[in-house]
């Protein structure tokens, strides 16, 4: 797909949400099931069955994905798309590419060994390596906008209001 092409699919869309702001509003969801016999949920992905469960360091027997890393490979997911949109918008054409996350845990936080210790990530980092003829100017251009419109890195870096509740 090329700029142009791209324009084409997306105008439409646009002129609709800037007639009725309403019309660009939507709602995502995901659904588990706890699984039985083990520490683990499972988890519909639209495509598959994604079976979670703790980590090696936390107790875990390693056969079952980690969220955390599910949470990293969404943002790398998110940020390779955006990235490819937004390079297609500029007209800049990337041969190859790849999108690495890594972030730092502390297993003592999960665990309850140490309340001061942080429950969750405390540092994430983003990291794109691509084979571009782009000027440097041009590849600062499109890592703002790659942050400025990923959905997952702007929702990691302003957290929604979240909430959490039982229902029988």
């Amino acid at each position: 797909m090329n700029a142009e092409e791209l324009r084409a699919l997306q105008a439409p869309l646009k002129s609709r949400y800037r007639e009725d702001a309403n019309a660009a509003r939507f709602t995502l969801s995901a659904r588990g099931a706890l699984d039985e016999a083990h520490i683990a949920c499972k988890v519909e992905t639209g495509r598959a069955l994604a079976v979670a469960g703790l980590h090696p360091l936390t107790g875990g027997s390693g056969l079952e994905l980690c969220s955390g890393d599910m949470l990293l490979e969404a943002l790398v997911a998110c940020a390779g798309v955006t990235l490819k949109a937004v390079a297609t918008a500029l007209g800049i054409a990337i041969r190859s590419g790849e999108v690495r996350a890594e972030g730092d845990l502390d297993a003592r936080g999960t665990l309850g060994v140490d309340k001061q210790a942080a429950v969750g990530f405390t540092d994430i980092r983003l990291r794109f390596s691509l084979d571009a003829d782009a000027t440097p100017e041009q590849l600062d251009t499109l890592l703002k906008l790659t942050e400025r419109y990923c959905v997952v890195l702007q929702t990691l870096k302003r957290p929604p209001s979240l909430s959490a509740e039982f229902s029988r």
